[in-house]
């Protein structure tokens, strides 16, 4: 995909998440349009996956480790043909098997049931060690929360990274500075997260994380890493692309009424059609 066509599919991936979170009148839509960008780019561009064979057994292994912007990847694995779209309207619906949080028994395309922060970069950790003692060429990638990095698991995770040289590892940290209580620098500061990383013997990228060129470069540069597991800590903007929802800590858990729904759509919409 040209630049032109990510940014279309992540405005679509960003409807999807409007429209489910909306349906449901419960969710996380802030930091699933945050990070639509690179969910776009990991799912269209970067991804060794197969929609027709989710399961197969050399492809790469995406951890949702915020696993309550599951409305993001819902959409994602959606718009990707895991899934029809139509079903993202069953977000967190009794009998649906879109449930609040991802669920690999149910849902094609998820690999990892998360949800419990912390834990979704020591099981990406674990897929990567097995590769290694396999022989397997899988990549796997594993997205956080920025406020999920005051979890101490994230850190333990990280050493045991780090020590066993996972340069088949990629973690992404969505860097949209806030979490339900508020900015990440009032509730407990992880910053400098880079040099944290760092300290853990990860190899580290600063990006924009709206930024197709900057993710695009991102990812091309944690592949020619040898020795080493990466860190791609992506500045974001939380609720990216709506506009009252853009950098405000209220829309990180709630769901838009009718008549913000509304908004929401036409914001895409011109979006769509810029």
């Amino acid at each position: 995909m040209n630049k032109q066509e990510l940014k279309k599919t992540a405005n679509e991936i960003r409807k999807g998440i409007v429209t489910a979170v909306h349906s449901a009148k419960s969710g996380h839509p802030g930091g699933s349009l945050s990070a639509a960008d690179i969910y776009t780019y990991l799912y269209f561009e970067e991804m060794n996956i197969d929609p027709r064979d989710p399961k197969k057994a050399d492809r790469d292994r995406f951890v949702l480790s915020k696993g309550h912007t599951a409305p993001g990847l819902y959409s994602t694995l959606a718009n990707r043909g895991f899934f029809p779209v139509e079903d993202l309207k069953s977000l967190r619906h009794t009998g649906s098997y879109l449930q609040g949080h991802p669920d690999m028994k149910h849902i094609p395309g998820v690999d990892m049931s998360s949800g419990s922060l912390g834990q979704g970069i020591s099981v990406a950790v674990g897929m990567a060690i097995g590769g290694k003692l396999s022989g397997a060429d899988y990549r796997v990638y594993t997205l956080l929360g920025d406020g999920e990095l005051q979890e101490g698991q994230v850190w333990e995770a990280a050493m045991l990274a780090g020590h066993r040289k996972l340069d088949n590892l990629v973690v992404i940290v969505d860097n949209n500075n806030l979490q339900i209580d508020g900015p990440i620098t009032e509730v407990n500061s992880p910053y400098p997260i880079d040099r944290k990383f760092e300290a853990f013997h990860f190899h580290v990228i600063c990006i924009d994380g709206n930024d197709f060129d900057q993710i695009d470069a991102a990812f091309r540069e944690a592949r020619t890493v040898k020795g080493m597991p990466t860190a791609i800590v992506a500045k974001t903007l939380k609720g990216k692309g709506v506009s009252f929802m853009e950098n405000q800590v209220g829309w990180h858990g709630a769901a838009p009424n009718d008549e913000q729904y509304a908004v929401a759509m036409e914001d895409l919409r011109k979006a769509g059609e810029a």
